[in-house]
């Protein structure tokens, strides 16, 4: 499900962070709105330089969208489930650097869609494994 809706928009014209954190909202119903949501503009592209990935630096505003009441430093679980998230994505992606990422996932048919998709997959089993194991 939220695989379905990073992609759709992703091939919308939103750039990878986009496309994340805009799935997110829709599949965990964070009640962010479109102008909180623009933030994540920079962040595509490896924060335009080709640095850590934007789809999942997207991811991570899932989780403290999802997660954090108040702030960081009173969510006692953020360090552990932002570590989780990207161990498991480093280990899907085989780094966490879009200048890394780019040359296995990127094409020039589907541009990022293949990184937003398996970011997608690996949010959403993080998020599943968490919710689960604190139940």
């Amino acid at each position: 499900m939220l695989k379905e809706a990073a992609v759709a928009y992703y091939q919308k014209g939103y750039n990878c962070a986009e496309s994340m954190i805009r799935a997110g909202n829709d599949v965990y119903q964070l009640g962010l709105h479109d102008h909180d949501m623009k933030m994540t503009g920079a962040f595509g592209g490896g924060f335009q330089i080709g640095d850590v990935c934007g789809a999942l630096s997207g991811a991570a505003c899932v989780i403290s969208s999802r997660y954090v009441e108040t702030k960081a430093h009173d969510c006692n679980d953020l360090r552990a489930l932002t570590q989780k998230l990207v161990i498991t994505f480093q280990k899907r992606m085989g780094s966490r650097l879009c200048s890394q990422i780019k040359p296995h996932f990127h094409s020039a048919e589907l541009g990022c869609e293949n990184t937003v998709a398996i970011s997608a997959e690996v949010l959403e089993q993080v998020i599943q494994e968490w919710d689960t194991s604190i139940k």
